[in-house]
């Protein structure tokens, strides 16, 4: 009963992560509510950032810039590399201003039961790069649950024949979350309380 176009937007919101249909029916009616100019804004930032933003050639992160503002920053500390497995989660760990280093984004985690293996991970991409800089210290701070453990117990497998001071965030942080939902505090305490693995 829904009319077509309406029912078109509402399917396509649903295709964005924690959206249902009741959620999706609530945007696209709110957006229908709206002023026109206003939807048309909408629509001209979802189409600038996909032409604008790509991935940074050196660390993976989002970015309008070649390289990104992190990697180009030259008051960043290269020899200290944080693991993170999105790159949204980049933006959690600089809230606490506590982390002066510079990040390497992986593009996922490892997940056996959803098909994603090393190969789908940029786990090469980091290897090559402990290899050819001076990093003394990598930071991995995937998400406390099973795929981030996995993957960090990965991780540290694949840098330990470099010889770098390989840690991992202290479990601050609650098990099954995700990095995105961690407060300023928790945070901080997580990055304070880093490991050896």
């Amino acid at each position: 009963m829904t009319a077509p176009p309406l029912a078109n937007l509402i399917n396509e919101l649903t295709k964005l992560p924690g959206v249902g249909g009741k959620s999706a029916a609530r945007l696209a009616y709110h957006i229908l509510k709206r002023p026109t100019v206003e939807a048309e804004a909408l629509a001209a930032a979802i189409l600038d950032v996909k032409s604008k933003i790509f991935r940074c050639s050196i660390c993976n992160n989002m970015t309008d810039v070649e390289p990104c503002a992190l990697c180009s920053d030259p008051r960043r500390d290269p020899s200290l590399l944080c693991v993170v497995e999105e790159a949204f989660n980049i933006q959690t760990i600089e809230q606490t201003r506590d982390f002066k280093g510079q990040y390497h984004v992986l593009l996922g985690a490892l997940s056996p039961l959803k098909g994603i293996g090393p190969q789908d991970i940029d786990v090469a991409g980091l290897v090559r790069r402990v290899q050819n800089s001076n990093v003394h210290e990598v930071i991995i701070a995937t998400n406390p649950n099973v795929e981030g453990e996995a993957t960090a117990l990965y991780i540290a497998q694949q840098l330990k024949p470099l010889s770098v001071r390989t840690t991992r965030l202290a479990f601050g942080l609650p098990v099954g979350g995700d990095l995105e939902y961690a407060d300023q505090v928790t945070m901080s305490k997580a990055l304070e309380g880093r490991r050896e693995i």
